[in-house]
């Protein structure tokens, strides 16, 4: 099944397949740099925070019963640990600043230092995060059973309160790698002495990918597809190269010698075309040259036959049967002779009216007293040779009147100039359908000697259609007769 968004040129795959080949690598790489960094700072973070409530659940432990409530209270009204230290707070959550030395002058601030915090926070916002599932609540737990040993009992509460129940410990991180997603209370009770809870954010089930990543991947992309472009264009121009010289050689005529230039690969195949072409036209050059001679030099000794017959024979039904195989002997040679016309290469290509060239066949067989009709109208003028063509299209129509007793002829135009020729006929039988376009074959050779026919007048006119680009088919008719379609592309 053809896909309905993929290239079709060998140029556009190639930088398709590599492209999505670069971005599936890439895409692999930043899953795994984004788990190993995901992995790192869950290890990094709970052992801090282990840590940490160790340290205060062992000091707290060491103070008197009086003492050691007064600091819990101020631990947990002030916020408990920030990021890199002991931190005090307002009651509204703002961070007290510490005191100026004497003498000294609070920093001024300056629009520009809030202009770069504001973009600052806007980048931050533009970080892709990847998620990933996280069991930092796990491996807290098992850190904290570790660090403080089994005379301590550690569990997990839901968190009721916001504010004012528990000691906060906040993330060791800052930035995009420590972001939060919530809070869970820890519990942590020992032999004499009262319970007491943590509060601890939970880490971003997702890990941040920042700008400047993505801006590399697309600049990398963006090199790639420029290197591809050089690279590929030198593979796939002298491909195009061979193919348009391998049509005109399908058409009968000769094109140039390709030039011998690129990879190796591209220059053997040159190499190797421009030899093929030279021995093929070398070869049908003597053959044709050879066969149109002797069709040529045959007519002189028939005439003397002829003259023989005529004038040596006294027996009437002798001399009429000799001279009915004369004649057939004379039509072999004559149609040998247009066979070798039709794949003549001299006759120019030139815009020629399609409808002209039809209305003159029409005319010519009318004169005849043939029936001949034509429906539709071609779009313009045709390139091709025009005698060529009107000897294919008398063809068709002698034969369509010959067997089909009257012949129509239909033209459609639009990428390709259609032509059928259809008839009232018998037709031909499914098998022999293309042995008719061989030279010399005759269906019926009883019908054919009555009518004067060779066998080669589909031969011919299929060589003309083929060395115009096109196609020449038969096929009978469901409401009976015979049709030939001429079909040449207009580029």
């Amino acid at each position: 099944m053809r896909l309905r968004f993929w290239p079709q040129s060998l140029f556009g795959r190639l930088i398709a397949a590599t492209v999505i080949g670069v971005l599936l690598a890439q895409t692999a790489s930043l899953y795994l740099v984004a788990r190993n960094e995901q992995r790192i700072v869950t290890q990094v973070t709970t052992r801090l925070w282990a840590r940490r409530i160790s340290e205060i659940t062992f000091m707290l432990t060491q103070l008197p019963a009086r003492q050691r409530a007064l600091v819990v209270r101020r631990l947990r009204a002030n916020g408990g640990f920030g990021p890199i230290g002991p931190m005090r707070w307002r009651a509204g959550g703002m961070p007290l600043r510490a005191p100026l030395p004497p003498g000294a002058r609070p920093p001024r601030r300056s629009r520009w230092l809030f202009v770069h915090w504001a973009m600052r926070g806007r980048l931050t916002g533009l970080h892709i995060r990847l998620p990933f599932p996280s069991d930092s609540r796990a491996l807290l737990m098992q850190r904290l059973r570790s660090e403080l040993g089994g005379a301590y009992r550690v569990g997990l509460l839901p968190t009721l309160s916001a504010t004012g129940t528990a000691i906060r410990v906040s993330p060791p991180l800052s930035g995009p790698l420590g972001q939060t997603a919530g809070f869970f209370d820890v519990q942590v009770s020992g032999p004499g002495s009262p319970a007491l809870v943590f509060r601890v954010a939970r880490l971003s089930p997702s890990v941040p990918l920042p700008p400047r990543l993505l801006l590399n991947l697309t600049l990398l992309v963006l090199v790639l597809i420029a290197a591809l472009y050089v690279a590929t264009r030198g593979i796939t121009r002298p491909l195009s190269r061979l193919a348009r010289a391998a049509e005109t050689i399908g058409r009968g005529e000769r094109a140039p010698p390709l030039p011998v230039q690129g990879a190796r690969e591209l220059r053997d195949a040159a190499r190797a075309f421009n030899t093929m072409q030279e021995r093929l036209h070398r070869y049908l050059d003597s053959r044709t040259g050879v066969l149109a001679a002797m069709s040529h030099d045959l007519k002189t000794p028939l005439t003397r036959l002829r003259l023989q017959v005529e004038t040596l024979i006294d027996d009437a039904a002798l001399r009429d049967r000799l001279g009915r195989e004369l004649d057939e002997m004379e039509s072999l040679v004559r149609g040998a002779l247009a066979l070798f016309r039709g794949l003549d290469e001299q006759e120019a290509i030139e815009p020629l009216d399609v409808d002209a060239l039809i209305e003159s066949v029409r005319h010519g067989f009318a004169e005849m007293g043939h029936e001949v009709s034509v429906t539709g109208h071609s779009g313009g003028p045709f390139p091709g040779r025009p005698q060529a063509l009107k000897r294919c299209l008398t063809n068709l129509v002698s034969n369509a009147v010959k067997f089909g007793e009257r012949a129509h002829i239909e033209v459609h135009d639009g990428a390709a100039l259609r032509i059928v020729v259809s008839d009232a006929g018998p037709g031909i039988p499914q098998e022999s359908l293309e042995r008719v376009f061989e030279p010399f074959f005759r269906l019926e050779s009883s019908r054919n000697r009555d009518t004067g026919g060779t066998g080669l007048g589909l031969s011919i006119a299929r060589d003309v259609a083929q060395a115009h680009g096109g196609t020449l088919r038969l096929r009978n008719r469901p409401q009976g007769g015979l049709e030939a379609e001429l079909r040449m592309p207009r580029r």
